[in-house]
């Protein structure tokens, strides 16, 4: 299997971190109807969550390391065949534009809660900057702010901890809470049940996962190096959204209906902590919001050319209207439930495929 260089398998892991790290869960948003409106079965969700996500880890990252892809999204090819394949290539783009007015409408909600902006004042600012970024090929900048994601990592971790810390009695009732909320329509939920909420989360997750990690993988020393880091990826995400799920719960009632729950959690804790974390999540929704519209345009023509400039204006503007229109957590409710089941559908082929080969 050969010598895993701990380094290299760290790098893979903040590079899985990193790459989930978007305006849901930073905000709290998808951790709380995905995991916390279930009350305490939500703590199983992310321990399923955690199973899933290390498969997947391991199976995109490894086939990357054997199959040496020229391009990562040729990985969908390999699982799903010609023609489902395909499907799945496009189909990712499109859900990477969708991710992207989700990042729009989060940094629009970000402004209202915390600055009381309109909303509309936030979600340009994150269009423009994006659009700008991307236009004029100043990637570099994201390069220099990029580490912005284990830093949201740690400071969730960080208000989650004190969070339950000072209000953690309260679970012993919370899940009669739970479902007094969701009955009265002021909690959703993303799916009928926790083990569905799980697999659709996952689900999502896999179709930002799996070029990217296909991609990474070729870069690995050994297979074994390779899962050690895609393990480790899944296990420091996983333990971040298992605290936030905790933390939700304790002050679920105050949360609930909020666009923003994670700068709730961290103004009751002291109002500099949410004025960082405010900042924090705004640039975290940047640096994801570039590599997400680069992606898509340079999909369909070369970076740097005056086509690649017109698409990128086009892309970002449609982004924005959409963004803009409607609020951040019934996006959160659709694109990524929806995008979610396409990638359960994914996740069975990957089984399937592991069981024929007998590789993960």
């Amino acid at each position: 299997m050969g010598k895993v260089k701990k380094s290299k398998a760290l790098s893979f892991a903040g590079a899985f971190i990193a790459l989930l790290i978007g305006s849901g869960f930073a905000t709290g948003q998808e951790v709380m109807q995905y995991f916390s409106s279930f009350g305490l079965k939500g703590i199983m969700g992310t321990v399923l969550a955690f199973f899933l996500l290390a498969y997947v880890g391991m199976s995109f990252i490894s086939t990357g390391y054997r199959e040496q892809f020229n391009k990562g999204n040729e990985i969908y090819k390999y699982y799903c065949g010609k023609y489902l394949g395909k499907f799945y290539d496009f189909f990712s783009i499109f859900f990477i534009f969708l991710s992207l007015t989700v990042m729009i409408a989060g940094a629009g909600a970000t402004g209202q809660q915390h600055y009381g902006w309109n909303p509309i004042m936030g979600g340009l600012l994150m269009g423009f900057l994006t659009v700008f970024t991307v236009t004029f090929g100043l990637g570099k900048i994201v390069e220099v702010i990029g580490n912005i994601g284990p830093v949201i990592v740690v400071l969730s971790i960080i208000v989650s901890i004190l969070t339950i810390i000072k209000y953690g009695a309260g679970l012993s009732s919370v899940n009669t809470t739970v479902d007094f909320l969701v009955s009265k329509g002021e909690l959703h939920r993303a799916t009928s049940n926790w083990i569905l909420a799980a697999g659709s989360y996952v689900g999502f997750c896999m179709l930002w996962l799996a070029s990217f990690l296909a991609q990474t993988g070729k870069t690995a020393n050994n297979q074994k190096e390779a899962k050690t880091g895609a393990v480790l990826g899944a296990l420091g995400f996983s333990v971040a959204v298992l605290l936030m799920t905790l933390a939700l719960l304790t002050r679920i009632k105050y949360v609930a209906g909020s666009q923003i729950p994670s700068l709730i959690l961290a103004g009751e804790l002291h109002s500099i902590l949410a004025n960082i974390f405010s900042i924090i999540i705004f640039v975290g929704i940047y640096t994801t919001s570039v590599p997400l519209l680069w992606s898509v345009a340079s999909r369909f023509t070369d970076e740097g050319t005056k086509k690649f400039k017109i698409y990128t204006i086009v892309i970002g503007a449609v982004a924005m209207v959409i963004g803009l229109n409607l609020e951040f957590d019934t996006l959160v409710s659709y694109v990524y439930v929806v995008n979610g089941f396409v990638g359960l559908l994914l996740l069975g082929l990957m089984i399937v495929k592991s069981i024929k080969t007998k590789q993960i």
